[in-house]
């Protein structure tokens, strides 16, 4: 097999493998990871056959001194597959990947796993090769997941901050005004965290303008002010909640709760899982309980996600 360092040239082959993969998503596409490319010095890969002919997988990652990390950028990276993959070839792929690091002076992989909820089929032969040749789990961050197979009732105390917000004639529907979105979102996470988001305002419009059918923005309106949004990134088998925010006007009537009860009955009543994301600190070291059990509130319960690291630089490896 051989590993190429990607360059645009690859643009289109490396997206339509993803479209085909067992575990990617839009995120792992090159409009999506490149967005924020001048933070970033690019190292991913693209591993073809002993022919050359066809993709055996991907590796978004990039460099960072002497770590290669998939992908420092992005929630979840790690090796995308087809599901050709098996768990020797995933074995031999890693041995590559060392080898590749070596050649390029690497010391360290910093390796980002992608949950099992966004998998379309049984996808995690990578977290055995990473046991299997030493690395150490340094996080673990829990998803609080709703699987819609398996519904669990919500809380009474969200059910009546559900009926609250009938009672003010709330309502929800998509939208598209970003701007008072980002508004409420930014004073939210000034006040609790002392932080901004993730993204830029002008950075989440360029990916909606990019990925129109995966971001979707919703909003739960008294008469005509926003009190409640949530920006979701859409996947094949998750909504994930990718920015929740809420005004005090919101919070004293229960609008986060009529929305979200809007879009888990709704909307996504179809959608295999709802994702609300981590309530971690610290490497997963912190858990938010309060956020957590807000979360658990509708219905949630935890799934892992976890995060590896590996020293190869005295690692003996021979041909694959």
């Amino acid at each position: 097999m051989y590993f190429v360092r990607y360059t645009r040239d690859y643009l289109e082959l490396w997206n339509d493998f993803v479209r085909v993969s067992k575990n990617g998503t839009f995120l792992l596409m090159r409009e999506y990871m490149e967005y924020h490319n001048d933070r970033y010095e690019d190292n991913s890969f693209l591993i073809f056959d002993d022919n050359k002919n066809d993709i055996l997988a991907l590796f978004p990652a990039n460099r960072r001194d002497e770590k290669l990390i998939s992908h420092e950028g992005l929630t979840y990276g790690g090796f995308i597959v087809s599901a050709d993959m098996t768990q020797s070839l995933m074995n031999r792929i890693f041995v590559m990947l060392f080898q590749a690091m070596q050649n390029q002076n690497f010391k360290y992989l910093q390796y980002k796993t992608i949950p099992s909820i966004y998998h379309k089929c049984p996808s995690e032969e990578d977290h055995y090769s990473l046991f299997a040749y030493g690395a150490n789990l340094y996080r673990r961050d829990i998803l609080t997941v709703i699987d819609s197979k398996n519904p669990i009732p919500f809380q009474n105390r969200r059910i009546r901050q559900v009926k609250k917000a009938k009672m003010h004639n709330v309502c929800a529907y998509e939208i598209n005004d970003y701007e008072a979105f980002w508004n409420i979102l930014e004073a939210n996470l000034a006040a609790k965290y002392k932080v901004k988001p993730v993204h830029s305002i002008d950075e989440i419009k360029l990916l909606s303008s990019r990925f129109p059918s995966h971001l979707r923005l919703f909003g739960a309106y008294e008469e005509n002010k926003l009190l409640a949004g949530v920006l979701v990134y859409e996947t094949d088998m998750v909504a994930h909640f990718q920015y929740i925010a809420s005004s005090d006007c919101g919070r004293k009537i229960g609008a986060l709760d009529f929305l979200f009860s809007y879009l888990i009955g709704h909307v996504y009543s179809c959608k295999r899982y709802i994702d609300f994301g981590i309530s971690n600190e610290n490497n997963g070291q912190y858990l938010n309980l309060g956020l957590i059990e807000f979360k658990e509130g509708f219905g949630g319960r935890s799934i892992k996600h976890d995060f590896y690291e590996l020293d190869v630089s005295k690692m003996h490896v021979g041909s694959a």
